[in-house]
């Protein structure tokens, strides 16, 4: 058995990597570079650009570009209306922009149980957590799963909820051939650089409509709104005139920003088959082993993966998951862990949340940690990972 590098023997690799990262290339830099030079580098053309961009990709009617994936749940939740006194639910195994985007308006965050299989909210949890005070679910599509928009959307019909989905993680996913983006009320992406594709930083909201878009844009930049349809005290007095109508924000993304998503856009495919490539490589060593659960996906969707998650099964493991982490570490394959909790997080404790609110979420988050996946791994640098995985896993084995 091979003695492990947190033991004192040799790491697989002689450098680090990481869980994710950027892929950019000469004509991504030279497309940022062409919107530096040009007249307007704040929220312009390239920006309505990727926004078609992002439609024709997803089959969305609309879109609205913003500064990042949080900012796009804030205004989602804003154009739905959410405010004082109401509920959204949600799932707590998530990045806390999630819930917080409830938070920003004053609203509710309320915790659905996750499905233990999928690792996404259950229908069935969202179901009993429902009341008079409901107003939204923001159902998340965790590392690229999709979630089960059928069921999410009949619940939301029959108790007349507005259905966002945060798919931050699910650009590319497609469920019952319907690309994510173009299936619930508004769907929200997250352009970080460890996603599928990158801005930077950046976000947006799509969906298919036409009322939730023009709010959406106005929410975007501070509420002003410039359109002579749309004014309330008469049309303009000349071609300065504009009034604030909401109490929006400054959401704007810049023009070089978006030059480069349009850039990564025409490589999406070739990134999602890399992704694809390497979650068959990690499934066919990975399924077979006992130590290890794998999230599952629903039948009839196509998942595009932002995260590969190994679940580690106590039954057949004796090492705790923060000793797997710091092996994995030493072996200098540097994992992540995706999510705390959010209600374990000090300010949500601060507004009555307590542990043991969604006990499945609690057993998942305990035992799952994400290996590196993104389309820059080369094949040594897959079987690298799987070499470490696999030695600290036979060394551990029950």
């Amino acid at each position: 058995m091979e003695q492990l590098a947190i033991h004192g023997g040799k790491p697989v690799r002689d450098k680090k990597i990481f869980y994710g990262r950027q892929w950019i290339n000469e004509d991504d830099i030279a497309a940022v570079a062409d919107a530096l030079r040009s007249d307007l580098i704040t929220t312009g053309p390239r920006a309505v650009k990727v926004e078609k961009e992002l439609c024709e990709y997803t089959g969305a009617s609309y879109a609205t570009m913003c500064a990042n994936g949080t900012a796009a749940l804030h205004l989602a939740a804003m154009a739905a209306g959410v405010g004082p006194g109401d509920e959204v639910i949600t799932t707590a195994l998530t990045f806390a922009a999630s819930a917080n985007c409830a938070l920003y308006c004053g609203a509710r965050p309320v915790f659905a149980d996750i499905d233990p299989e999928t690792y996404n909210i259950d229908p069935e949890m969202i179901e009993k957590c429902i009341t008079p005070r409901t107003k939204a679910v923001v159902a998340v599509d965790f590392a690229g799963c999709s979630i089960d928009h059928r069921a999410i959307r009949d619940i939301c019909d029959r108790h007349g909820l507005v259905f966002i989905e945060d798919a931050a993680h699910a650009i590319g996913t497609k469920d019952g051939g319907k690309g994510v983006g173009s299936i619930a009320d508004m769907t929200c992406f997250s352009f970080h650089p460890v996603k599928t594709v990158t801005s930077g930083e950046g976000g947006a909201v799509l969906t298919n409509d036409s009322r939730y878009h023009h709010l959406l844009q106005t929410l975007r930049t501070h509420g002003i709104e410039h359109d002579d349809e749309y004014l309330v005290d008469g049309p303009h007095e000349g071609p300065w005139y504009y009034e604030q109508q909401y109490l929006g924000y400054n959401y704007r993304i810049t023009d070089f920003q978006c030059a480069l998503l349009s850039s990564q856009l025409r490589r999406i495919d070739q990134f999602i088959a890399r992704r694809k490539e390497i979650v068959e490589k990690y499934n066919e060593v990975f399924g077979s082993m006992p130590q290890f659960k794998l999230q599952k996906e629903l039948p009839g969707t196509d998942s595009v993966h932002h995260l590969y998650i190994l679940q580690l099964d106590p039954e057949h493991i004796s090492c705790s998951r923060a000793e797997f982490f710091a092996a994995m570490s030493a072996e200098n394959v540097q994992c992540q862990i995706h999510y705390v909790p959010v209600y374990w997080f000090p300010y949500y404790r601060g507004l009555g949340y307590e542990k043991g609110l969604c006990p499945e979420c609690e057993k998942v988050y305990s035992n799952i940690i994400s290996i590196p996946l993104y389309p820059l791994l080369t094949d040594s640098d897959v079987r690298d990972v799987i070499h470490a995985v696999t030695k600290i896993a036979e060394y551990y084995r029950r």
